[in-house]
């Protein structure tokens, strides 16, 4: 309980976090960075950490000269890229067996199915939407291995996907950041990011539930890698 209070402290205060993190540890930052994107995006058991709030709040700091926008957009498009990589590797290694895991400390199940669900609705461009989604993300790229997706398709989505998202909301947060609502507005801004993305998740899940599933009057169905 205590690491996960902590988990979401730092979610919902990512800004006063790396503000003390730049100054105790100066360029070690980036590596900070780099590391819970990659994780973010990389590890299906750590959908939590922060991702488009990190990013808006790393724009901002860019903002204000703590750090370089450069080399902040090129690292975390690395790391958004990579982590994705990392996760598709874990489908096609772990396969269709994770359909029978279990909730867990470390693997929700339900969210897994949503993305599941959202991944053969949408096809390939779900790697690229779910870039925006919190939680949706992290276990996109894992569902797409499970499906076999081929690695040069996947690998188009991936970097697509991973440098749209990384320099879009990065970007927003320079631009947008020290504007005095936004900073006064900025928790509020943060829940927003974790709880809009996920609502319109479940509605969409909901939706599709609602409809027939037409491909079973066809009598065969279509390979998710033809989405």
């Amino acid at each position: 309980m205590d690491l996960l209070a902590s988990v979401i402290d730092f979610v919902l205060h990512v800004d006063q976090h790396l503000t003390h993190f730049v100054a105790a540890y100066g360029p070690w930052i980036y590596g900070l960075l780099f590391l819970i994107i990659f994780a973010e995006t990389g590890l299906v058991v750590t959908p939590v950490l922060p991702g488009d709030s990190l990013l808006f709040v790393v724009g901002t700091m860019c903002g204000t000269g703590l750090l370089d926008l450069g080399a902040s957009l090129a690292l975390l498009s690395a790391a958004a890229v990579l982590g994705n990589q990392t996760n598709y590797a874990l489908g096609r290694l772990f396969g269709p067996r994770v359909f029978h895991w279990e909730s867990s400390r470390f693997f929700n199940r339900k969210a897994f199915l949503q993305a599941h669900e959202f991944y053969e609705r949408y096809g390939g461009l779900t790697i690229v939407i779910a870039r925006f989604i919190p939680f949706v993300r992290t276990f996109a790229p894992f569902v797409a291995g499970v499906a076999q997706m081929t690695r040069r398709k996947f690998t188009f989505f991936d970097v697509t996907g991973g440098v749209l998202w990384i320099c879009s909301v990065t970007l927003a947060g320079y631009v947008f950041g020290n504007v005095p609502w936004v900073k006064h507005n900025l928790e509020k801004i943060i829940w927003g990011m974790l709880l809009l993305p996920g609502l319109f998740v479940i509605w969409g899940v909901w939706k599709g539930r609602k409809r027939p599933d037409k491909r079973s009057d066809k009598g065969s169905d279509v390979a998710l890698d033809d989405l």
